[in-house]
């Protein structure tokens, strides 16, 4: 165990000096930024500052500041000091990459108030100066030794970054129009505007339009320019926006505010439905913190137990979705309970004929393993540990669940457990149709616009 210890003002002398060495990094900046709030973009632009005076990203002056605080309470006079005053020139920028040696020496002594004033300089690698000042300090009178903190891990994510990028990537593409079914409430009408604003889509709102014209007065919603198909309830709107569809006057359909299976009905309608050679799937596509990519997790909405047939549709649609998204050798994960195939667990024999499958040229497009555990499949030390050698283990684009349920489960705890951001869609159909969920913020129904639309796009190449 690490301690922290402090001098008492009667054990300190003038001239006594303490230092602490840092090299700033980026996570630095973040994490300053964050704190305190400070956004300037001459820390948090790397654009902006590469024009600005010193042509590069630089830290928060107050970074150089925190670790002069950070001497004197930890180091000299240590545990027990008292603040008083700070006086700094700061003369040089810190730039990523730069090593500062944060020092204060001890210059005056008052020992009527126990008080201590502190020379304070911060030097870079190159001996350049680029803070200096005086501190002012009460210095502690009775001795402190206590066990050093452990500082929590800190880990930065942004938020929909992810989301961000898949949305800037359908700026120069062309718009697709699309049926939002029985768009009644804010959230689903507002993702639906809002995707129709960045040229996403052209929505086509089919439901009541009573209702739908008051939500739009309610939350401050403009319809101007916008198609509106009256119908008199969801179940309606639903049949309506397949057979537009159908008759080629949509190229996606989105959901509104009604139930799953209330849309996927006349979906699904053998005669008069959105059916192809294809078993329709659903991926969820989660921006989760601490997972360097986007995760598609496939069907936890759609079919609750598939067989080997079905989960070969059900690979290969999230295979040609990740690949439309820019990823032309997405890596699949087959999970399970274990990783080696065992009879009494069928979900590891389905898991391995799908590797197979792979190898015979009845998948196409991607690189599967399987079975796989959950953690052997987004943890490469979990992999290394279990000894799996593999190209997807530890780094999985594709997670495919033995079921529905399972699916359901790993997606909800990601997003309620550790955070992530959802969006997804279902494909298999004519159409893509962007499934969210009635609680998904419009990030997330933007997001599964901008799916739709790159999918669209990327088969109208012939890719898909």
């Amino acid at each position: 165990m690490q301690f922290i210890e402090n001098r008492t003002f009667d054990e300190i002398r003038v001239g006594d000096t303490a230092q602490i060495v840092r090299t700033l990094k980026s996570e630095d900046i973040e994490l300053f930024a964050a704190m305190s709030g400070e956004v300037n973009p001459a820390h948090v632009d790397a654009e902006f500052a590469r024009s600005d005076v010193f042509h590069t990203v630089i830290a928060h002056g107050m970074w150089g500041g925190a670790l002069i605080s950070a001497v004197l309470g930890t180091e000299l006079p240590g545990p027990g000091t008292i603040y008083l005053d700070q006086k700094l020139t700061f003369l040089g920028p810190v730039g990523i990459g730069d090593t500062v040696a944060v020092q204060v020496t001890v210059a005056a002594k008052d020992p009527a108030r126990n008080a201590l004033k502190l020379d304070c300089r911060c030097t870079n690698q190159n001996g350049e100066v680029v803070i200096e000042g005086q501190a002012e300090v009460i210095a502690p009178t009775e001795k402190v030794r206590r066990p050093r903190a452990v500082l929590p891990e800190a880990h930065l994510h942004e938020r929909g970054a992810r989301y961000r990028d898949l949305i800037a990537a359908t700026h120069n593409l062309p718009s697709v129009r699309m049926a939002v079914v029985h768009p009644c409430d804010e959230l689903s009408l507002a993702g639906a505007l809002e995707a129709s604003s960045q040229g996403m889509i052209v929505p086509v709102l089919v439901g009541s339009r009573a209702k739908i014209e008051v939500v739009a007065a309610e939350a401050g919603l403009s319809l101007d320019g916008i198609e509106i198909i009256d119908t008199p309830h969801s179940h309606a709107a639903a049949e309506r926006a397949v057979a537009l569809v159908r008759e080629g006057k949509a190229e996606a359909l989105m959901k509104g505010k009604l139930h799953t299976d209330e849309l996927m009905a006349p979906v699904v309608d053998r005669d008069t439905g959105l059916r192809t050679e294809r078993r329709m799937s659903h991926i969820f596509a989660l921006d989760v913190p601490h997972y360097p990519k986007t995760l598609f997790i496939t069907d936890a909405a759609i079919n609750i137990f598939p067989d080997l047939d079905t989960k070969r549709d059900i690979v290969q649609n999230a295979i040609d979705l990740a690949r439309a998204l820019g990823n032309d050798r997405p890596k699949v994960a087959v999970l399970s309970a274990v990783e080696t195939v065992y009879p009494k667990i069928p979900s590891t024999i389905e898991a391995a004929a799908l590797c197979k499958m792979l190898d015979r040229g009845q998948i196409t497009g991607g690189i599967i393993d399987g079975p796989l555990a959950f953690d052997n499949a987004v943890s490469k030390t979990a992999a290394e540990a279990k000894g799996i050698r593999s190209e997807v283990a530890g780094d999985a684009d594709i997670l495919v669940v033995p079921d529905l349920e399972a699916g359901n489960m790993i997606a909800k705890q990601l997003i309620y457990l550790a955070g992530a951001e959802s969006s997804g869609i279902v494909l298999g159909a004519r159409v893509p149709i962007v499934l969210t969920s009635r609680a998904d913020g419009v990030m997330s129904r933007l997001a599964s616009c901008a799916m739709a639309q790159l999918y669209t796009a990327h088969r109208a190449l012939g890719v898909a």
